[in-house]
C-alpha cells in the first residue's frame, strides 16, 4: 500500500503497515485455486486424526504433502476447528505444519497451512470476502481457496487462510518475539464472559489460563496481559498508553458493519492480541467463515438471546452505549463512552460502508470469487450445501439447520440503515493539505495545514517518524498564529518540531454530528513527507566479522555484527534503507522501520537468522574479507566499507567515531569507537582481553614470524618459547596461570617488543 516515490515535497501515501509484502505470494492470490495433496501411510488416518482431536493437545499425524506440485516430507497434520469439526464428517478442517519434522520446509515463505471446510456458508465467499475487506483497514490474513486431496482422493474445496503466527507478526508488527495471545476460551460458555478482557476472573494469572492461550515464548506475557486487563477496566482514560485504540475501533467497526458476531462482539472469542514494537496491544481478527449474519448468537447486549436476519440488518453499532452489556465488554463499552472515540468509531464504519457496500463493490468481488471457484464447488461432493445453494446464497436466504442470509439481501439493507444513523452524516470536510515549507529537510520545524469545513469541535493531527513509534496527537488551530492564514478562515495549522527524514501523519476533524479522517483509512494509511538523508548521514560505524567472545545476541550466540551510527543532529528513520554484502543485490536485506536518535547506534546481527529477536540480517560477513553497503531502495549509496581478514580480538571501525577512516579497533559494541587504554590495536602486538582469564589472544600486526616468550614479574620464563610461523593471531591458554602480572616478549629479526599482561584467574 505504500508509494515508493520519495519526494521532498508533500506526498500523500496510503500506507497500510505492510511494507514487507512488496513481493506478494501467489499462494493466497484470490484469482487462483491451490492444489494440496496429503499422503498418509496409515490407512486409518481419519480415525487417528479424530483421536488426536479428542485428546486436544495439538498432536499431529505425520504425512507427506504436495503443494501445487512441490513435495514436503513428514509434515505434521491435525484437524482443527470447533463447530466446524465432527468425527462423522468426511470434510474436516486441516492444520498443516510443513516444518513439523524438517525445520527448513516452507512454501513461498509459509510453513503453516490452515484449511477451513466452508461450513456455515453456502456461498463459499464469506471468509475470503471478509478478509479482503478487512485488509483495507488493518493487518488481516490473506485468504483464497484450495482443493484438498488425501491419498489422491478429493476431499473438497477449502478456504486457505493465512495463519496468524510469528511470521504474520514479523510482517505486520515489526517483531516475531513479542507478547502474543489467542483469545478463545478452552470451552465456550454461552452464559459466561469468555475472552472479554474483563478483570472479573480474578487477580492471579492462573485465573485467565482457561480463557486465553499464550502463543509467544516468554511466560512474562501473562503479566503483560493481566496488567493490560487491569488498566483497561480500572483506568480506561489512560488505556491509550497500552492499547492501539484506533486499531481496536476499526475491528469493532468492521464486526458491526458486516455482522461478524462470531467474534469479540458476540461471545468474546476468535481474535488475537499482539504487542507491537511501540509497546501497545493490538487486536487481530480471526475466523470469519460465519460473517455476514451467518452467526446470530450473542451474550453481549440487547440481542443476548440471538437475533433474526431482519434484526441483523438494524443492529445498533452503539448498543453497548445506548443500552446494556449483559456480559462485560470492556474493550468496546469503555472506549465508546469517550465522545471523540465514539465519533472516530462511526467514521471508520462509514468508510467501510461507503468503500464496499454503498457502491456495490462487495457484490462485484463476491461474484468474481464465485466465478473462480464455481467448477470446483460443483466437483466438491462433500460440501455441506447444494450447487443451487451456492449460487442463491449470494443474494437469497438458504435454509438448512439455520437460515443463512443472502449476502446482498442482508448488506444492502444494512448499509442503508447504517448510513441513516446519527454520526454517519454531517461530518466535516478536509482538503488542501500542505506542509510549510513545502521543501523540507530533516531536522526542520514544519507546519502542517489543511482546509477544514464544518468542524466546531476538534481538529487534530497525529504524527510519527516511524512505524516503530506510536502516533502523537496535537491540536490544529484556526487562529492566525499557526501558519494557518487568517483567523477563522477554515484553514488549520499545527507544528511538528525537529522532524526526521520521514514524517507520517493523518488529520481528524469532528463536529457535534460526526467525525472524519484524512486519509479516510487512517491510521492504517497515512500521509507521508520524505526528506531523503544524504551521503554518510547514517554511517556504517563498526563491523565485526569474527565475533567469538565480544558480545552475544539475545540467543547467546556470538554472531557477526554491524553497528550503524546517526552522525547528524536529527532523528533518522530507517524506512526504505537496505544493507547488502553484494553490490549486485542492493536490496538484499531491508532494515526494520525504526528511528535512530542523533548520536545513537543500531546493531544489526549478520547471521542469516531473521527469526531471532532484535535486528538480524539475511546474510553473514566473511572474516577472510568482505564488503558492505548501506543503500536507499533506489540504489543510492548512503555508506559502504570493505575490509580484509578479521580477527576475533579486534573490530573494524571508524576512528574518530562516526567520521574517521576505518581501522582495526578495540571492539566497542553499541558505543563510541575508542582506542584501547592498554595498547593501540594498530601497534605491532595487541593483547586481548587484558586482563585475561582462561585465554589471551596475541595479535601480531606484522607479516614476519616472531618468537614469543612469557615471563613472570620476577623474570622467570613461565612458558617455553614458541614461533608464530607468520600467523596473524595466536590464542594462548592461560587457565593454569596464577593471577598476577606477566610480560609477553616478542623477538623479531630486527627488534624486540614487550607488552604487559594481567592474569585475573580465580
Amino acid at each position: 500500500m505504500k508509494n515508493n516515490i520519495q519526494l521532498i515535497l508533500l506526498t500523500i501515501v496510503l500506507f497500510g503497515g505492510c511494507k514487507n509484502l512488496t513481493a506478494q505470494s501467489d499462494f493466497y492470490a484470490v484469482d487462483s485455486v491451490q492444489e494440496i495433496r496429503i499422503y498418509f501411510d496409515d490407512p486409518n488416518w481419519d480415525e487417528i486424526l479424530d483421536s488426536l482431536y479428542v485428546v486436544g493437545e495439538n498432536g499431529r499425524l505425520l504425512g507427506d504433502v504436495s503443494v501445487n506440485g512441490t513435495f514436503f516430507s513428514d509434515a505434521g497434520i491435525r484437524y482443527k476447528g470447533f463447530s466446524s469439526y465432527s468425527s462423522s464428517r468426511v470434510k474436516n478442517p486441516f492444520n498443516i505444519s510443513l516444518d513439523y519434522t524438517h525445520s527448513n520446509q516452507e512454501y513461498e515463505g509459509f510453513n503453516k497451512i490452515k484449511l477451513s471446510n466452508v461450513i456455515q456458508d453456502p456461498s463459499f465467499v464469506r471468509e475470503t470476502l471478509s478478509y479482503e475487506i478487512a485488509r483495507k483497514y488493518m493487518p488481516s490474513s490473506r485468504s483464497n481457496y484450495a482443493n484438498v486431496y488425501v491419498n489422491d482422493t478429493l476431499i473438497g474445496l477449502y478456504t486457505n487462510v493465512e495463519a496468524v503466527n510469528k511470521d504474520f507478526l514479523d510482517t505486520h508488527y515489526g517483531s516475531r518475539i513479542t507478547t502474543f495471545f489467542k483469545c478463545n476460551p478452552e470451552s465456550l460458555d454461552l452464559n459466561g464472559e469468555n475472552s472479554n478482557l474483563s478483570n472479573s476472573p480474578g487477580s492471579s494469572i492462573s485465573d485467565y489460563f482457561p480463557l486465553y492461550k499464550l502463543k509467544s515464548d516468554e511466560e512474562e506475557g501473562w503479566y503483560d496481559l493481566l496488567n493490560f486487563i487491569d488498566s483497561l477496566n480500572d483506568n480506561p482514560a489512560t488505556i491509550e498508553n497500552q492499547l492501539n485504540v484506533d486499531r481496536t475501533l476499526w475491528m469493532h467497526a468492521f464486526n458491526y458493519a458486516v455482522i461478524n458476531f462470531d467474534s469479540y462482539i458476540g461471545y468474546a472469542q476468535n481474535y488475537y492480541l499482539v504487542k507491537d514494537v511501540a509497546g501497545k496491544f493490538n487486536p487481530i481478527l480471526w475466523d470469519m467463515n460465519m460473517s455476514f449474519g451467518s452467526y446470530r448468537l450473542s451474550d453481549a447486549s440487547v440481542n443476548w438471546d440471538g437475533f433474526t436476519i431482519n434484526e441483523a440488518k438494524t443492529i445498533d453499532p452503539l448498543q453497548h452505549v445506548n443500552s446494556v452489556s449483559v456480559q462485560p465488554r470492556s474493550l468496546i463499552r469503555l472506549l465508546l463512552t469517550n465522545a471523540t472515540q465514539q465519533r472516530m468509531y462511526l467514521a471508520h464504519m462509514r468508510t467501510i460502508v461507503e468503500e464496499n457496500f454503498s457502491n456495490n463493490d462487495y457484490l462485484t468481488r463476491a461474484q468474481t470469487m464465485q466465478n473462480v471457484i464455481q467448477s470446483h464447488v460443483i466437483a466438491d461432493t462433500n460440501k455441506f450445501y447444494s450447487n443451487t445453494d451456492f449460487t442463491d446464497n449470494l443474494t437469497s436466504t438458504v435454509s438448512d439447520l439455520v437460515d443463512y442470509p443472502g449476502i446482498t439481501e442482508l448488506m444492502d439493507d444494512r448499509a442503508t440503515y447504517l448510513m441513516g444513523l446519527p454520526g454517519f452524516s454531517g461530518a466535516p470536510t478536509i482538503s488542501n493539505l500542505a506542509s510549510v515549507p513545502a521543501a523540507t529537510t530533516a531536522g526542520d520545524n514544519i507546519w502542517i495545514t489543511a482546509e477544514v469545513a464544518d468542524a466546531n469541535l476538534n481538529v487534530l493531527m497525529a504524527y510519527r517518524f516511524s512505524e516503530s513509534e506510536s502516533f502523537q496527537t496535537v491540536v490544529m488551530y484556526d487562529d492566525g498564529n499557526h501558519s494557518d492564514g487568517s483567523a477563522s478562515d477554515n484553514v488549520y495549522g499545527a507544528q511538528i518540531t525537529d522532524i526526521a527524514n520521514v514524517v507520517q501523519y493523518y488529520i481528524y476533524a469532528e463536529n457535534d454530528s460526526a467525525g472524519r479522517f484524512s486519509p479516510e483509512r487512517a491510521a492504517y494509511e497515512f500521509h507521508e513527507i520524505i526528506s531523503p538523508i544524504g551521503y554518510q548521514d547514517l554511517v556504517i560505524n563498526e563491523v565485526m566479522a569474527k565475533n567469538e567472545f565480544t558480545r552475544a545476541d539475545a540467543n547467546d550466540q556470538y554472531d557477526d555484527w554491524i553497528e550503524l551510527f546517526n552522525s547528524t543532529n536529527y532523528k533518522i528513520s530507517t524506512s526504505g534503507l537496505f544493507l547488502s554484502d553484494e553490490a549486485s543485490n542492493p536490496t538484499k536485506w531491508e532494515l526494520p522501520d525504526a528511528v535512530i536518535e542523533p548520536g545513537n547506534y543500531m546493531i544489526v546481527w549478520a547471521d542469516e537468522d531473521t527469526t531471532q529477536a532484535g535486528y538480524h540480517a539475511n546474510f553473514k560477513l566473511d572474516a577472510e574479507g568482505d564488503s558492505l553497503w548501506l543503500y536507499y531502495s533506489g540504489g543510492t549509496v548512503i555508506d559502504s566499507v570493505s575490509f580484509d581478514k578479521q580477527y576475533s580480538v579486534v573490530s573494524y571501525g571508524r576512528y574518530p567515531n562516526g567520521v574517521g577512516e576505518f581501522q582495526e579497533l578495540y571492539p566497542t559494541f553499541n558505543d563510541k569507537n575508542t582506542l584501547s587504554n592498554e595498547s593501540v590495536v594498530s601497534e605491532e602486538i595487541f593483547l586481548f582481553p587484558n586482563p585475561a582469564k582462561d585465554v589471551v589472544n596475541i595479535k601480531l600486526n606484522s607479516n614476519e614470524s616472531a618468537e614469543i616468550r612469557i615471563y613472570s614479574m620476577d623474570g622467570r620464563t613461565v612458558e617455553a618459547p614458541f614461533q608464530t610461523n607468520n600467523e596473524g593471531m595466536i590464542v594462548f591458554d592461560t587457565s593454569d596461570f596464577s593471577s598476577g602480572v606477566y610480560h609477553i616478549h616478542a623477538t623479531f629479526s630486527d627488534k624486540e617488543i614487550t607488552k604487559k599482561l594481567i592474569i585475573a584467574n580465580k
